[in-house]
């Protein structure tokens, strides 16, 4: 876990819900110290993530404190939505479909939308084409735009059959290979649920940083598109309950540090809610 995979860790699970989601640079750098993250290395990371606009700061007296800047509160929401959230509805067989071409003198460009897209469960079927079995036109459009690029078609489409479908399936994700990396999650962090103290906030960051990977490769497809046997349902049963165990104590940790209460929205079995906490 780097420094700045660290920090977002934190700010997403805990210090987001903490006042206006904000954290002197002292409590950030003692909670960093728990995963073995020098101080001097805490403020480099987070001077970085000021200047990239994802935090702006507050001085009282000698000491600064770091808020979530708009962005970093969008990009908290959205990856809080991916993490939890699992599609609970009927496909209605329904593809969105990016096609997106770039010159070869854009090819950063060109890797930044892969990141974008790929976040957003869209899978390359061809070099400029990708698909999605979601209906986020919206959202890819939003996602892309500001990027330099040679054209952008955005569609919605069906095939002509549950066939065809699988075959897009296969050719846009390696599924299998995903499959195998889900088992091996299970497999990890099955026992994780049982520790204490800074054990439980250090489990519980691990837990999290392992399996924010997923969403990137796993566009939560409908039940008809997965291979058999698919291991996804069980590994993110497994998180979501591991998730919950740890964190009671891993809250309590926190707020000795930071001196604030972690005030998240809760559900009716105690699980964080899925609701957009701004900073206003």
């Amino acid at each position: 876990m780097t420094p700045r995979t660290l920090v977002f860790s934190l700010f997403g699970d805990f210090l987001r819900y903490c006042g206006r989601g904000e954290v002197p640079l002292s409590a950030l750098s003692r909670l960093l110290e728990l995963f073995d993250v020098e101080p001097g290395t805490t403020r480099v990371a987070m001077t970085r993530l000021r200047k990239e606009g994802w935090f702006t700061t507050e001085r009282n007296g000698r000491e600064v404190a770091y808020l979530l800047s708009d962005r970093g509160w969008e990009l908290l929401d959205e990856g809080r939505e991916r993490i939890f959230g699992r599609r609970d509805h009927a496909w209605d067989r329904t593809w969105s479909m990016v096609i997106i071409r770039f010159t070869e003198a854009q090819r950063g460009a060109r890797d930044e939308a892969r990141k974008k897209l790929a976040w957003l469960g869209f899978g390359q079927l061809s070099a400029s084409t990708w698909m999605c079995a979601h209906p986020r036109l919206d959202e890819a459009e939003r996602a892309l735009k500001g990027l330099p690029q040679a054209d952008l078609d955005l569609l919605t489409c069906t095939t002509r059959g549950a066939e065809e479908d699988r075959r897009i399936a296969e050719r846009c994700w390696d599924l299998g290979q995903v499959q195998q990396d889900y088992a091996q999650f299970v497999d990890r962090f099955g026992d994780a649920g049982g520790s204490e103290g800074t054990g439980a906030l250090v489990a519980l960051a691990e837990l999290t940083t392992e399996y924010r990977q997923f969403p990137f490769r796993d566009p939560d497809l409908p039940a008809e598109l997965l291979p058999e046997g698919w291991t996804g349902a069980a590994a993110h049963e497994l998180f979501s309950r591991v998730y919950a165990s740890l964190l009671p104590a891993a809250d309590a940790v926190v707020e000795e540090i930071v001196g604030l209460q972690v005030d998240r929205p809760r559900g009716a079995l105690g699980r964080p809610e899925l609701l957009r906490v701004t900073s206003r």
